[in-house]
């Protein structure tokens, strides 16, 4: 199996914290956005994971350094490939042309899940989609009697179905779906001035490829502060049975409310934390008031009273604010 990601986008919405690093490599509970949905995905499949593609923009070589690393630890081969125009999600997939044979499952990064991943690889297709109250905003699917995909729609005005394409497909036959990018590519069809992963499919489905669809419990939206912090919130919720606090954490004199994450080597003094935290790696903590929150690695924080707010990487920030949005690097303090 591989698994290819596109996630060339800039992130804009989540700017500070984007400036220099992608989204999708954002912590939640602990881990970035997409270490957690390759875990999930690999977890889920019963067979190896051979490859994992990524479609990166300009992010530089720390951060391809770190997809790497994170397919390695999956047992996979990391290879990047680089979308220099965006002109689509489709042809974001299409860059990686060369990986698209086989068995694939295309995910997208900006989003997380509660879900089993599980399904039978030996049908065409499947897309993972969630019942929503109003399809009006989403690209829904349409199925016959025997739970077959007949129809895709995107944003439908009147009602088609309640059932949401969530951003993860799996294709027993990699190639098909690349022959199908060529084609809309080549052809030049686009919707809204850019080649769609949508027109592909239905591409496909018009050449005889069958979708089923896999379901999901809980479908986290990362593009925002507020949803990141909201799936930071239920991330915890879900291992809230797990440890995590780092063994090597330093607390002292502090509450910690769970669920919370405290990082490798993080410091936690005369302070109340949670519920709701992350606190990265190899921060420190001091005499400071926190819930609902994102502390990312190497920050410090002082005397503050903080709820529903970002830090970046190796921030400081001394004083007091109710909702703080921090990028990487920062430095502010109130006298």
């Amino acid at each position: 199996m591989k698994i290819i990601i596109p996630m060339a986008g800039r992130g804009t919405r989540l700017r500070p914290h984007t400036l220099t690093v992608p989204k999708p490599l954002i912590p939640v509970a602990g881990k970035p956005i997409i270490q957690r949905l390759v875990e999930d995905l690999a977890s889920s499949y019963n067979g190896p994971i051979e490859e994992i593609a990524y479609i990166v923009g300009d992010f530089g070589p720390e951060v391809e350094k770190e997809l790497i690393s994170i397919a390695e630890k999956l047992g996979a081969k990391g290879t990047l490939y680089q979308q220099d125009k965006a002109l689509g999600v489709g042809h974001a997939i299409a860059c990686a042309a060369k990986s698209l044979n086989g068995k694939c499952i295309v995910a997208f990064a900006d989003t997380l899940f509660k879900a089993d991943f599980r399904f039978d690889d030996h049908e065409d297709g499947v897309i993972w989609t969630q019942k929503v109250e109003d399809p009006s905003s989403f690209g829904v699917v349409k199925l016959d009697e025997d739970g077959y995909i007949i129809d895709m729609v995107e944003k439908p005005s009147v009602f088609v179905s309640d059932l949401a394409i969530v951003g993860i497909y799996y294709f027993k036959e990699g190639e098909k779906l690349r022959e199908a990018l060529q084609y809309i590519i080549s052809n030049d069809i686009r919707e809204k001035n850019e080649y769609q992963l949508t027109t592909a499919l239905a591409h496909l489905k018009n050449q005889g490829t069958r979708f089923r669809t896999g379901q999901i419990e809980e479908w986290l939206d990362c593009g925002t502060k507020e949803n990141i912090l909201h799936s930071n919130a239920r991330m915890l919720e879900f291992h809230r049975d797990q440890h995590l606090t780092a063994s090597n954490a330093v607390i002292e004199n502090s509450v910690i409310i769970h669920p919370c994450f405290i990082g490798e080597h993080a410091e936690i003094r005369n302070s109340v934390i949670g519920p709701h935290v992350s606190v990265g790696h190899h921060s420190k903590v001091e005499s400071t008031i926190i819930g609902n929150s994102i502390v990312q690695n190497h920050a410090h924080l002082k005397n503050a009273v903080l709820e529903s707010s970002m830090i970046g990487n190796a921030s400081r920030y001394e004083g007091s604010r109710y909702a703080l949005d921090l990028g990487d690097f920062s430095n502010f303090s109130k006298r």
